[in-house]
């Protein structure tokens, strides 16, 4: 990859508070990743978040016994940084080869999907003042992956619903409620159906819920939540929920905002790791002309820069991104405008180093 070289170096030595950088393990990606990588590492250094990268490709290898894995380098910068940005990753045609972002999700028991949708004004949708966050399951549910043929023309697939992923989801949203200043959580659920699973589901929810009497707990049918969902969104705040659901309602809610090129997303695992990314294609179509938004990624580096505890810097980053999207004077083509992703790019740039 020659094209990443450019920023792999890591401009450490001018910042004043060397101590306190904090390596994260970027994972530049296909397509458009690189470059959208590049600029959310220009504008990092902009706003001198004291963030160190270290850059690992990720390719899915056969391991010993013909297990599907990551690179081993890539597996070692993660558990060391415990914190990773991710672009979009392409997953090969080729027969039985993995889907990264499922291997990735095993690899490092990425148990909690957390997207905020938060419209973003001057980006014209159907939709104002949208803002909430979907907590989705990421482990079992129906993607735990069993399926049989029962008899010729019969398959049964098993929902598997278990205490403990349960537990520690319910566990996660009202944490990251009560960290974000959000006052109330739905759980989402089809409990009158799946009286069993989605019952599970919801009893540990209740449980939970117990324990956080600050935070405001509600309790929803999937299908109401869709019909409130596209009639009023602004009454949502949390949302938790098994991973099909999630599935389906985050990229719903994406699309209230605008789509998933400005929606931010992130992965919390077991032992303290959590990988940040953008959830759009790798649009190989554009790739390397210079022409990608490189929002979603920028705002999923935010939210890890959040999750990483650096407010000042979050906030500084998202606002200048948010006024470069409100002028509507450099945009990238997905916005409505005609700009390069490398003048956007400057232009979130200089307003960081204007805010100074």
């Amino acid at each position: 990859h020659t094209h990443s070289v450019s920023y792999t170096h890591t401009h450490t030595v001018s910042h004043t508070h060397t101590h306190s950088m904090q390596t994260v393990t970027l994972i530049p990606g296909d397509g458009i990743g690189p470059e959208i990588s590049s600029a959310v590492v220009k504008i990092f250094e902009a706003a001198k978040a004291p963030v160190c990268w270290e850059e690992r490709n990720v390719t899915a290898i056969k391991g010993p016994g013909g297990r599907w894995m990551i690179p081993p380098d890539a597996k070692e910068s993660m558990d060391r940084s415990k914190i990773g940005l991710k672009g979009p990753l392409k997953t090969p045609i080729a027969a039985g080869h993995p889907s990264m972002n499922l291997l990735l999700r095993k690899t490092f028991d990425l148990y909690a999907n957390v997207r905020p949708c938060i419209s973003i004004e001057g980006y014209k949708t159907p939709y104002t003042d949208v803002n909430l966050v979907t907590i989705r399951e990421n482990t079992e549910g129906e993607y735990s992956g069993i399926e049989h043929v029962i008899v010729e023309g019969v398959v049964q697939s098993i929902k598997l619903i278990t205490e403990d992923a349960s537990r520690r989801i319910a566990e996660y949203a009202f944490e990251y409620a009560r960290n974000n200043q959000r006052s109330s959580v739905t759980a989402v659920h089809k409990a009158n159906i799946m009286r069993m699973s989605d019952g599970l589901f919801l009893r540990k929810c209740r449980e939970v819920a117990e324990t956080y009497k600050d935070i405001k707990f509600t309790e929803m049918y999937l299908d109401t939540v869709c019909l409130n969902m596209v009639q009023d969104p602004t009454q949502f705040d949390v949302l938790v929920m098994p991973n099909l659901y999630g599935d389906i309602l985050s990229d719903l809610c994406a699309g209230l905002i605008g789509g998933l090129g400005v929606t931010p997303s992130g992965n919390i695992g077991a032992n303290g790791v959590a990988i940040f990314e953008s959830v759009h294609g790798t649009a190989p179509d554009i790739a390397g002309l210079d022409l990608a938004n490189p929002t979603a990624l920028l705002l999923s580096a935010v939210m890890m820069l959040r999750h990483m505890g650096h407010h000042e810097h979050a906030t500084r980053i998202q606002t200048a991104c948010f006024d470069t999207i409100r002028d509507k004077k450099v945009l990238t083509g997905d916005l409505g405008g005609s700009s390069k992703c490398s003048e956007f790019t400057a232009d979130i740039c200089h307003r960081i180093q204007d805010l100074d």
